[in-house]
């Protein structure tokens, strides 16, 4: 493809998700309550089926197929962990909330704990999202800046900028209505983007409809089940029950996920999106990690070298499948990448605007307005300058261990949090709780550290489950000794 064709396609596609947010938002609905909730009408079904692009990204898209070589299918174990998980939401979490009524769910543990927990869990919110957000989009602009910009003489921080700039344009007035409808154009993209893909190769290895089950079946890349040694990182309880964590704290306990959730127009409609998403998300990344297998096959039989982030990317827009299968490769990894980081963009906004400003205390709904506005430019241009100081420190090492692990350290105090808040019926000195959060992924870092260190043990993602445990332990050394609740 030449970059002059992928750059009319992005622009293109861009003005496709301008078109969608100036028919949510002509009927003047400028509101924070449809900024934030969606004015409380919005879909189960459209919610369910856009959660499956939020929370796949364009980390997913590359990565998780680029990961079969060396790992084949260890991932799918931490998928399955994730089913635990999401019913622990479903069941758990989401009558919590719609319960209370909540914006924001970290509002949940200034009613419970005090103020100092409140503003402590919305900050480790909003400092793992940007973090992570960013580590997704950082992945995607190299791809577009070594396959259009570069050779068409644009710096990596235009190209950065651009993006960011194009995301502010089609969610700045109607926010979570908005990233709705976008997120559900943004996953059929993706969706079909991959289904072409495996089409395609398949048929040039020989495979129909008849022999391709058998043929992923008997790959030495799809191992899924490994009970040998747990001591690794790829030990299948380790990986399952991190599965299960990661999808409670990465979903039920984040402002991004759940303020789609929230959107619904009641519990039970948000529970069947929960369900629904549940199911075809495992089915999905099972055909990720299968075009992983096809993909690798293919670069051995026709002597590509190219391995992890770069299979993918290089297989589809260098290979020989012909234009058709770049220019799809191209649009999901597109929408795999923006429907990640525009919902971001906008639960950023939403929990700075309601946690940290408190602005719907605010009397004048033009102020709060107003105000929110401010806020969704100045994460315009927080999440510009991160990525590209991200740019020039990240490791060589696949992107989504990076995301997963720092998850596993940033999530984790808010899961030691909610899980104090809903087992027990202490109170807690809230002034502590800020140097207890902190403590904690300091003190899993040196535990795991040393367990790899002396023991060749590595807790892996399961670290999310340490860190949590010790903000719970915490949590209980400063309670308060006669409170109860």
């Amino acid at each position: 493809m030449q970059p002059t064709t992928i750059l009319i396609t992005i622009l293109a596609y861009f003005g496709v998700l301008i078109l969608f947010s100036y028919i949510t938002g002509r009927k003047g609905d400028n509101t924070n309550d449809s900024f934030f909730k969606a004015n409380k009408q919005a879909p189960w079904y459209l919610v369910a089926f856009g959660m499956i692009g939020a929370s796949l990204s364009g980390v997913t898209f590359i990565s998780v197929p680029g990961k079969v070589e060396a790992s084949q299918f260890v991932y799918f174990q931490l998928v399955l962990g994730y089913i635990i998980g999401y019913l622990i939401i479903g069941t758990v979490l989401l009558p919590l909330y719609y319960k209370l009524n909540l914006t924001s769910i970290y509002t949940y543990l200034q009613d419970r704990f005090g103020n100092y927990s409140y503003k402590t869990g919305a900050w480790f919110f909003i400092i793992s999202r940007t973090v992570g957000s960013n580590l997704r989009l950082l992945l995607v602009a190299d791809v577009l800046q070594t396959l259009v910009f570069e050779s068409l003489g644009i710096p990596y921080w235009i190209t950065v900028s651009a993006t960011i700039l194009l995301i502010w344009v089609y969610t700045h007035k109607s926010g979570i209505k908005t990233i709705i409808w976008t997120d559900t154009l943004q996953t059929l993209f993706m969706l079909v983007a991959v289904g072409v893909c495996i089409v395609v190769v398949s048929q040039d290895l020989g495979l129909n409809i008849h022999n391709f089950s058998n043929f992923i079946a008997n790959s030495d890349f799809s191992k899924t089940f490994f009970f040998e040694d747990y001591k690794t990182g790829d030990y299948f309880w380790k990986r399952f029950f991190s599965g299960a964590f990661i999808a409670i704290v990465m979903t039920g306990l984040d402002q991004d996920m759940m303020q789609k959730n929230l959107s619904c127009r009641n519990l039970k409609d948000a529970q069947k999106n929960m369900f629904w998403f549940t199911i075809v998300l495992v089915i999905v990344n099972f055909f990720f990690l299968a075009l992983g297998v096809l993909l690798t096959d293919y670069a051995q039989q026709n002597g590509i070298d190219a391995h992890k982030d770069e299979l993918f990317p290089i297989i589809a827009t260098k290979g020989s499948l012909g234009i058709a299968t770049a220019m799809f490769f191209l649009l999901g990894l597109i929408a795999a990448a923006y429907s990640s980081a525009d919902s971001a963009l906008t639960s950023l906004t939403t929990s700075f605007s309601i946690d940290i400003l408190e602005i719907d205390k605010k009397e004048n709904t033009i102020v709060q307005e107003n105000l929110r506005k401010k806020i969704h430019v100045l994460f315009s241009i927080i999440l510009i300058i991160v990525i590209l100081i991200f740019k020039y420190f990240i490791a060589d090492e696949s992107v989504i261990a990076k995301i997963f692990t720092f998850a596993g350290y940033t999530y984790g105090p808010l899961l030691g949090l909610y899980s104090f808040g809903l087992f027990t019926k202490f109170k807690v000195k809230d002034t502590a709780v800020p140097f207890i959060c902190i403590f904690s992924p300091i003190l899993t870092l040196l535990t795991n550290y040393t367990t790899i260190t002396c023991f060749e043990f590595d807790f892996e993602f399961f670290v999310l489950v340490l860190n949590g445990a010790y903000t719970f332990i915490g949590l209980i050394l400063f309670k308060k000794n006669t409170d109860h609740l």
